[in-house]
């Protein structure tokens, strides 16, 4: 791909907008009248298998939106890694960094109930294989994005190899979990839902409470995703409160993925941070009134009609 403009003028392009560098999951998802309680086994509708795994579905809902991705990670050499690349081939990420390996690709068991809610347990598989060598041999790629979107769905020695990297880091420390000083400090923005900042603080409390709390922790900004209720952003010490488009959930899964994608993008393009999480609290939003993840991911245009 070029490194200037479509005519060979304008100021250099460079080859990706977002690196993202995570995991890719096979979703297999069942919908239940109710979660079953513990011990308690519950009627679920007929099995359907998605491409998922946050690391790919951040690239794919930023790629549907516009932005040039590309994916570092690993899938297994069978069924769930083929439909995982074809996915992202269809969408237009660039895979040519996410290797196979021996050994199975990552599964999602998700169980989602009938407000749209979801209960997920992740056996990683492949995505448990990727390295800081990994990372490291891919060292040009990210050093040349203006964003890299990470996630902790991989092992830590590679998030944090590839935060090093980045000129600027995304990192979305979900499924929560604690982390070095050093990923937090080169977190721009730390982003976590109010469950994850809870369990980070070790206490639960406001959004705008929470988001002060998690700046002082040594990130340079930090984004809390409230759902329904938008999100809240904090950089240089002041605090936003973002608003979510109203619309009726049918399925939340991969929704938090979805702002994650657009939140990089924006920021890749040169948008404030506020601003950036104000748009993706539109791509979330329009994510939840279609079943699925990636498969409810919004374009341009349904943005702009939400």
């Amino acid at each position: 791909m070029s490194a200037v403009g479509e005519h060979g003028d304008g100021p250099p392009r460079h080859p990706f907008d977002v690196v993202v560098v995570g995991s890719a999951n096979a979703d297999l998802v069942v919908r239940v009248e109710r979660h079953p309680a513990p011990g308690e086994t519950v009627l679920g509708s007929e099995l359907a298998v998605h491409p998922g795994g946050k690391g790919a579905n951040q690239a794919v809902a930023a790629a549907r939106l516009g932005a040039r991705v590309a994916l570092l990670g690993r899938v297994g050499a069978d069924q769930h890694g083929r439909l995982l690349r074809e996915s992202l081939e269809h969408d237009g990420v660039d895979h040519g960094h996410l290797h196979d390996t021996p050994a199975a690709s990552g599964i999602a068991m998700i169980a989602v109930g009938p407000q749209g809610d979801n209960s997920i347990i992740v056996a990683p598989g492949a995505n448990a294989r990727v390295t800081e060598g990994d990372v490291l041999q891919a060292a040009p790629l990210l050093r040349s994005a203006p964003v890299v979107s990470l996630q902790l769905e991989i092992p830590l020695p590679a998030v944090l190899a590839a935060a090093r990297l980045a000129r600027r880091a995304v990192v979305n420390l979900s499924p929560a979990a604690p982390v070095p000083d050093e990923l937090l400090a080169l977190c721009d923005p730390l982003v976590v839902n109010e469950h994850e900042a809870a369990l980070l603080l070790g206490v639960p409390g406001e959004a705008d409470r929470q988001a002060k709390s998690l700046l002082a922790l040594g990130p340079r900004s930090v984004v809390i995703t409230l759902g329904a209720d938008g999100a809240v952003v904090a950089e240089d010490g002041a605090v936003h409160a973002v608003p979510s488009p109203r619309v009726a959930a049918v399925d939340t899964t991969g929704a938090g993925d979805a702002f994650t994608g657009a939140l990089a993008w924006r920021l890749a393009v040169g948008e404030p941070l506020t601003a950036a999480a104000a748009f993706a609290a539109r791509v979330g939003a329009a994510a939840v009134r279609r079943p699925g993840a990636q498969d409810s991911y919004p374009t341009m245009a349904e943005v702009e009609d939400l």
